[in-house]
């Protein structure tokens, strides 16, 4: 499956977003699929996740940041609200068939969010 990651850009505190990861493939809605970000010099870190059990989130983004699916479109969102300085970064979409590691990774979009 091939990710293409889009919706950065520059936003003000407070402010929201709505990233998209458009998938290629029939069988996309097998897949669990995952947002992470990286700040430069730094791990890649986990955001929010979805499969067929449900959602889950990092207690940084929780109650701020929601993840969503639609199948028929192979495309999976994350809508943030109430963005902070401290989520800027570039955010990665990542696929994978069960658990273990994803393997799959779109190319990151940037997220500023100005003070």
């Amino acid at each position: 499956v091939q990710l293409q990651a889009s919706g950065g850009g520059l936003v003000q505190a407070g402010g929201s977003l709505r990233l998209s990861c458009a998938a290629s493939g029939r069988t996309f809605s097998s897949y669990d699929v995952g947002w992470f970000r990286q700040v430069p010099g730094k791990v890649r870190d986990f955001v929010a996740g979805i499969n067929r059990s449900g959602t889950s989130y990092a207690v940084s983004v929780k109650g701020r940041f929601t993840i969503s699916r639609d199948n028929a479109k192979n495309t999976v969102y994350l809508q943030m609200n109430s963005l902070k300085p401290e989520d800027t970064a570039v955010y990665y979409c990542a696929a994978r068939l069960g658990p273990g590691e994803y393997r799959y990774w779109g190319q990151g979009t940037l997220v500023t969010v100005s003070s």
